[in-house]
């Protein structure tokens, strides 16, 4: 723990200033404070080329370690900072940032005194805060909330593997037809329904989280759905977030390029079951019929809430229970049964114009968390008839003959649901084009092959954001284990648009075509570069080339 000695002259606080000890920094102990208590400062900063003067730098560590940059983002930001908070122990850090990570060289009584020296000598204090995750997000809205009190949506938030966007665009939108004013947050966008900004990320950090709650609040929105991504969970970016109502969709292979194997990815989902993480939870909507929900279960047990669950198998019994399913290209009527354990079973008729059978489930899920906000179940089914997809989840892009759909599946299991909820309605042939993104887990490239070409009769293989990969390397990566008689009905075409060009120009009249794995996005990444890419538009311009709109 270190505190530098020279501090920075106290200056009169503006009606926009505060100090430390007006923050919920309990936290932090007496001595570490007493270097920076009375220090006023502007707001919070997580990226120290952002940090404007009397600014307040936060230092977190990266999930892959980089002692020299976290050490040159400290020099830079000691240059304005009224003081920094650093989650990595800053002598360790400055003792060590020029020798590689492998070299074990054990720090001597010499070389910390040195370090000592060199945080003492720069022109603001150092703290280091190693439990900093664990508040940071009350202490960035502590210091918004001081400089303008607001009321804060209440907020329900989604996890799991696939199912995430759209049950937190249809809780706000059930929410919404209901006359209560809301907003959404994830990986389609942040914002007012309508009027969507686009996210660089699922679970943005800490400080971006807690600003878009604070103006949400200042918009008198009093709803928020959004998303809860397992990267966001275990690093800790949703501290803070008054979180009551939460929901569990599924678990599927996916990020383990970040999570060392499925067990820690389910570990992390579960954190939003946790009271200790969230105290605001009141109500857990879990879906049976996932494999591990078992886990998330028992994490919102120990936590006392009260645990609803929903499910599609005739086989469980769950709270929420679609009994019967008629799907069609149109949409799909439902039967839905709720059972709350009174003894008491109620049935209603729902019309949804919502695509595919894991839609059904996801609008279960939605349901039940508009009942625990409130809302009567008889209200909610009145608006379902006019509930929208999420933006490229699902979508349909018009054509004069066949079926053209877009879809967000980029996972092994999405993709597998995606074409076995089409199939049922396919007359013809149903085609597959889709890829698999680079820098990410190769394991999982074999497994989307297999899950394309197990549900579709034909498949298109083509990039999807390669990053700094080969598309081509990722391609040959696809066809590992292919058979024979596969590699009959696949057409390999690393251009995307290329790709979907050809499945426009051989589909048939009775055919369906599903163009997956970017959805809502609107670019491609290649080498850093973000080219504009919207497959809805590239798709809705091939069929007007081939005449067929």
């Amino acid at each position: 723990m270190v505190a530098a000695s020279i501090q920075k002259p106290l200056t009169k606080k503006s009606s926009t200033q505060m100090t430390l000890t007006e923050s919920e920094s309990k936290q932090t102990t007496s001595i570490q404070m007493v270097s920076v208590a009375n220090i006023p400062f502007q707001k919070f900063c997580l990226d120290s080329r952002q940090l404007a003067t009397s600014d307040v730098f936060v230092l977190l560590k990266s999930h892959i370690p980089n002692c020299q940059k976290s050490r040159d983002n400290l020099y830079q930001a000691a240059k304005n900072a009224a003081f920094i908070l650093s989650e990595i122990d800053p002598v360790a850090l400055l003792a060590t940032a020029n020798i590689p990570l492998n070299a074990n060289i054990a720090m001597t009584t010499d070389s910390v005194s040195d370090t000592q020296q060199q945080l003492a000598a720069l022109p603001c204090p150092v703290l280091h805060v190693p439990n900093i995750r664990n508040f940071l997000g009350s202490l960035i809205q502590a210091r918004l909330q001081y400089q303008q009190p607001v009321t804060l949506p209440t907020v329900v938030a989604v996890t799991g593997t696939n199912g995430k966007t759209t049950i937190s665009q249809l809780v706000a939108q059930l929410t919404q037809l209901t006359g209560i004013s809301s907003a959404v947050m994830g990986t389609a966008g942040n914002g007012r329904l309508g009027a969507l900004v686009q996210a660089s990320h699922t679970t943005g950090d800490a400080l971006a989280v807690q600003q878009f709650l604070y103006q949400m609040g200042k918009e008198q929105a009093e709803l928020l759905a959004l998303e809860a991504s397992s990267h966001g969970l275990d690093q800790q970016r949703l501290q803070g977030m008054p979180v009551s109502v939460a929901i569990y969709t599924n678990l599927s292979r996916d990020h383990l390029d970040y999570h060392a194997d499925m067990a820690e990815y389910a570990a992390a989902k579960a954190m939003l079951f946790d009271k200790a993480h969230f105290p605001d939870l009141t109500h857990a909507i879990i879906n049976i019929d996932d494999e591990y929900a078992q886990i998330m279960l028992d994490t919102a047990h120990a936590s006392d809430l009260t645990v609803w669950t929903y499910s599609l198998d005739a086989s469980k019994t769950a709270t929420f229970f679609a009994a019967e399913i008629k799907p069609s290209l149109q949409g799909v009527e439902i039967t839905l049964r709720t059972d709350f354990g009174n003894g008491k079973v109620n049935s209603v008729n729902i019309v949804s114009p919502l695509l595919g059978r894991f839609n059904v489930a996801n609008l279960l899920a939605a349901i039940a968390a508009a009942i625990a906000l409130g809302i009567s179940l008889e209200r909610i089914a009145a608006v379902i008839p006019q509930l929208q997809g999420a933006v490229g989840r699902m979508q349909r892009v018009p054509s004069n003959d066949g079926c053209f759909i877009v879809d967000y599946a980029h996972t092994p299991d999405a993709l597998s649901q995606v074409l076995a909820s089409l199939k049922t309605h396919c007359k013809g042939q149903l085609w597959a084009v889709f890829g698999c993104g680079g820098d990410r887990d190769a394991g999982k490239r074999p497994l989307m092959a297999q899950a394309g070409l197990t549900g579709a009769d034909q498949v298109i293989l083509t990039a999807d954001n390669p990053r700094t990969e080969d598309p081509n390397v990722i391609l040959q990566d696809m066809q590992v284990g292919m058979s024979t008689e596969q590699y009959q009905r696949t057409h390999i075409e690393p251009a995307r648009q290329t790709a979907i060009e050809y499945a426009v120009s051989q589909a048939a009249a009775d055919d369906i075509v599903v163009i997956a794995g970017k959805g809502h996005e609107t670019y491609q990444e290649i080498n850093h570069v973000r080219y504009d890419f919207d497959d809805r538009i590239i798709l809705q311009n091939a069929l007007t080339q081939a005449g067929r709109v």
